[in-house]
């Protein structure tokens, strides 16, 4: 029998008509993909741990979003989880019972994705990665924090990966336009005290 959560159960009451056909579906292959797993509820959502953190599920209003924490180390023939920005993450997301890949899918992938934890439990050295240094802040973003103490105080707290994810975000804009939209999103983000992903991190 897999180790549940009552907090899971709770969760799953809670949500909408729509979202609990499609996290029951996926918190069985969750259970299915590592049998060893357990639940529990992390950033307000479901989450599943072995040997680490190995993904988890959140209801939304009109989709759920289910996540693998070190999805972009694994392939994805069916091309099925976008990558949540430069971090280790691959999301997938679903408005209905159409959008789910066959339980066997879904069940290969957690099983690959519980490998890959289990893997770098035994040997951490051999697996892990150097971090890099943040980028420099670029001169916009650095002016604008500059009149917001609340988001230059939150930015300035986030670890080099957590700062890489909106300096890359800001930098990457084509047109002048969108470059400012998505600085004045991340003051925004900033001053709430949200990473650039916060909408997957809940997953």
């Amino acid at each position: 029998m897999p180790t549940t959560d009552p907090r899971v159960d709770a969760y799953l009451a809670a949500s909408a008509p729509f979202a609990r056909p499609i996290l029951e579906r996926l918190r069985k292959a969750f259970h299915r993909g590592c049998p060893r797993l357990q639940e529990t509820i992390k950033w307000g959502a479901p989450a599943f741990e072995a040997d680490g953190i190995l993904g988890g599920m959140s209801a939304f209003k009109a989709h759920v979003s289910m996540g693998l924490w070190r999805g972009k180390e694994l392939e994805d023939p069916q091309e099925l989880f976008a990558r949540v920005g430069s971090t280790e993450m691959a999301g997938l997301r679903l408005t209905c019972l159409k959008d789910l890949p066959t339980q066997a899918v879904l069940v290969d992938y957690i099983r690959r994705a519980a490998a890959l934890n289990a893997a770098r439990a035994k040997d951490p050295k051999k697996l892990a990665k150097p971090r890099r240094p943040a980028p420099k802040t670029p001169a916009d973003l650095a002016a604008a924090l500059a009149k917001s103490p609340r988001a230059k105080t939150t930015f300035a707290s986030f670890p080099p990966g957590a700062k890489r994810d909106y300096i890359v975000w800001i930098t990457g804009a084509k047109q002048a336009a969108t470059r400012a939209k998505r600085l004045a999103t991340t003051l925004e983000w900033l001053a709430e005290g949200k990473r650039r992903n916060w909408k997957y991190e809940s997953c």
